[in-house]
């Protein structure tokens, strides 16, 4: 069973073995919780902002603070082609897996949260159509939920009452929609036709980022039967990839797979939410498992690509093997850092 006590040794250990001071910098911030002004990490971020995965980043973001569209890939212009998927979406979500902030000496996350922001401002919604894709009437509530999501991501101190109004509406949303503690698809369909204006029987999907965001409170209640929902579901069906979790206690996979990788959206997914042990425990158990002699995580080559995890690498030009070590474990060490902090493990 994982101990934070173990955690901390593992995370340490891979700040001791790795070479490259992105990673030193990412393991210290986000694992071992080292304070932003901590003298050690400050002389460290200057390295990590100077970095080819930073570099990468700025020298693809355009003017105006984006990559192109929010998340349909129509810009491939080759001198812009990266490794991961050009979207401003996936963009952004590479800056905060590498362990970009919003305070540091970067104007990266400063443009692109100016953007955001002027999305949410916009009552026309031409902005929000011009970076989009699709023609529905579910398009534009879910973009709005998923551009204020990201805003919290980016900016934990934002105090964007555009935010809070998306929050408190979709907050009612889910309390009517799981108002005995079992969800209703009806329940659901009416409250959002009543308060989105919707007509159609396909419901936009709830915003699980916006309402489980960590600086949010919805109800305990609310968020126990939203992760039973949720959760439950996709622990035996699967993420993306289908790839379920239920038979990993008595049937474990073969760790070192080409595929191996594509547990990790289900898992992801499921580790939204706290209180989520009964979904990860076997799976938790079997990643600490398959750590190696050095205690850190090589999953084998994968395939070539992979849409979920083609933004979570911290190397561009060296040692694959090394490189595919250092990218293995820190997905690892993120499960096991939001697993404890979800399920209060100290």
């Amino acid at each position: 069973m994982l101990t934070r006590e173990n955690f901390i040794k593992y995370a340490r250990n891979f700040c001791d073995w790795c070479e490259y001071p992105a990673v030193k910098y990412k393991t210290m911030l986000d694992f071992l919780d080292v304070d932003y002004n901590e003298e050690n990490l400050t002389g460290l971020r200057e390295e990590f902002l100077k970095s080819d995965i930073v570099a990468e980043l700025r020298d693809t973001q355009d003017y105006n603070g984006t990559w192109g569209k929010l998340y349909s890939v129509t810009d491939k212009k080759p001198e812009k082609k990266t490794k991961f998927t050009r979207t401003t979406m996936s963009a952004l979500t590479r800056c905060v897996y590498i362990g970009l902030r919003i305070n540091d000496n970067s104007d990266i996350l400063t443009l692109s949260l100016e953007h955001l922001e002027d999305i949410l401002q916009d009552k026309t919604y031409s902005l929000l159509k011009k970076y989009s894709s699709g023609n529905n009437e579910r398009l534009i509530p879910w973009t709005l939920c998923e551009v204020a999501a990201m805003i919290e991501t980016i900016d934990h101190s934002s105090n964007n009452s555009l935010c809070d109004d998306l929050f408190n509406q979709w907050n009612y949303i889910a309390i009517c929609a799981f108002e005995d503690g079992e969800y209703s698809h009806e329940r659901d369909r009416k409250v959002q036709h009543e308060i989105l204006g919707t007509r159609e029987d396909r419901l936009v999907p709830m915003p699980l980022g916006l309402l489980l965001n960590k600086n949010r409170n919805i109800s305990e209640s609310l968020a126990d039967s939203m992760c039973d929902y949720y959760a439950r579901n996709v622990y035996y069906k699967g993420y993306f990839w289908a790839v379920p979790l239920d038979k990993i206690g008595e049937n474990p996979p073969v760790w070192v797979d080409k595929y191996s990788q594509r547990i990790f959206p289900t898992v992801d997914y499921i580790n939204q939410f706290k209180n989520n042990r009964k979904y990860l425990d076997d799976t938790v158990n079997w990643l600490e498992n398959n750590k190696n002699r050095d205690n850190l995580w090589d999953f084998g080559p994968q395939v070539s690509f992979d849409p979920i995890g083609d933004n979570r690498y911290f190397a561009i030009n060296r040692n694959f093997k090394y490189n595919r070590t250092v990218n293995c474990t820190i997905e690892v060490l993120n499960v096991f850092k939001k697993y404890l902090d979800n399920n209060n493990i100290y």
